[in-house]
């Protein structure tokens, strides 16, 4: 094995570390306002734009998930899907756009939206975290903290999206996303901001369960709906039972 592999996974495993005892506390309180919104039938959403759409589209429909959990998808956002992929970036700096598409959905006030995003800096996530917030959604950011100080925000307010959610979850990565360097690169590489953020939302998802779960052993509410395996015996039927029975409230089997 190279330096170079042993470093980065090295780099992994401490951040995970870091943010599991640093953020342990707003983890907890995002994942009592998802088991809260669960519980009371609330529609929750999760929107990440370009690389940052990984780790929201990690916790929608798969196997040991909540079901109630929608994708945001932003036409152009979804990962790296347009092309040119420069696009994708331009778009992020578009006003108007993620705002317009979230009155499009069924959202409403008491609603709760995860949105993801590294920098945030850029046009979109403030706006549109803002926005949520004035429809009375509950905001949930996933972002690094290191980045307001050292960045200017791409929005006409000068804020981040850390200014305007009710819970911040800071991934704990450094301005520029790279972990790595080389005398031979000119510049650094090895990112580990999707391994480290898609932990953080499954550990949200993870401690919203065991909430949802020890209420249904007090008689306090049923189980929670969790997606099962489409590849083990009686999964897609159970998936689809699930499905039904949360119908109000998802929008991705449209």
């Amino acid at each position: 094995m190279s330096d170079l592999v042993e470093q980065y996974f090295d780099a992994a495993v401490s951040h995970l570390r870091r943010v599991r005892t640093e953020e342990a506390g707003n983890i907890e309180r995002a994942a009592a306002l998802l088991a809260d919104a669960v519980a009371e039938d609330r529609r929750i959403f999760a929107f990440g734009a370009g690389h940052s759409s990984l780790a929201a589209q990690d916790v929608v429909y798969r196997a040991g998930g909540l079901v109630p959990i929608n994708l945001l998808n932003v036409p152009g956002m979804t990962g790296v899907n347009v092309m040119p992929a420069p696009l994708g970036s331009a778009l992020e700096r578009v006003s108007g756009l993620a705002t317009a598409t979230l009155d499009l959905t069924p959202a409403r006030a008491g609603d709760l939206l995860f949105l993801i995003s590294l920098s945030g800096r850029q046009t979109m996530p403030v706006e549109l975290a803002a926005h949520a917030r004035a429809r009375g959604l509950h905001v949930v950011g996933v972002t690094s903290l290191a980045y307001p100080g050292q960045v200017t925000s791409q929005h006409p307010s000068g804020t981040f999206l850390k200014d305007h959610c009710d819970v911040v979850l800071d991934n704990k990565i450094a301005v520029g996303d790279g972990e790595l360097t080389h005398p031979g690169a000119e510049t650094s590489f090895g990112p580990v901001s999707t391994i480290v953020t898609s932990a953080l939302m499954q550990a949200v998802v993870a401690s919203a369960v065991g909430r949802l779960a020890d209420r249904a052993l007090a008689g306090e509410g049923g189980a929670p709906p969790l997606f099962r395996s489409g590849n083990v015996d009686g999964g897609t039927d159970w998936n689809a039972k699930l499905m039904a029975d949360n119908a109000d409230r998802i929008f991705y089997t449209f």
